[in-house]
């Protein structure tokens, strides 16, 4: 929701009602948006699938918690002013790791 609303009141502040008009403050703000969008719920599917394969709780803990810190990190980096690179990088690696981690545990799950 708080990266919907900064781009929500940013368009109103500036009057920007479709695309972002060549305006990189907004296209930040639409892509810190839809990187999360596009990389949550993959990440959330997937620690639903461990749990359901019985993996230790302890484990989805972990993930979920990797999760949410790198989606964080990335989200931050981008609404720091001026944009803090290391939050999206190291953001960016932790939720690649949990994806990595939880698809290799589930194959590795099933093949055993």
């Amino acid at each position: 929701m708080w990266l919907s609303l900064r781009v929500i009141v940013y368009r109103r502040g500036n009057k920007i009602s479709m695309g972002h008009n060549g305006n990189n403050s907004l296209l930040e703000r639409m892509r810190a948006q839809g990187n999360f969008i596009e990389y949550a719920p993959f990440g959330v599917i997937l620690l639903a699938l461990v749990e359901f394969s019985g993996a230790p709780a302890l484990a989805v803990h972990l993930l979920g918690l990797l999760l949410v810190i790198g989606r964080a990190l990335h989200a931050w980096g981008f609404s720091a002013p001026p944009p803090v690179m290391i939050g999206p990088v190291f953001g960016m690696i932790l939720t690649l790791t949990i994806i990595l981690l939880s698809a290799l545990g589930l194959l590795l799950y099933t093949l055993f």
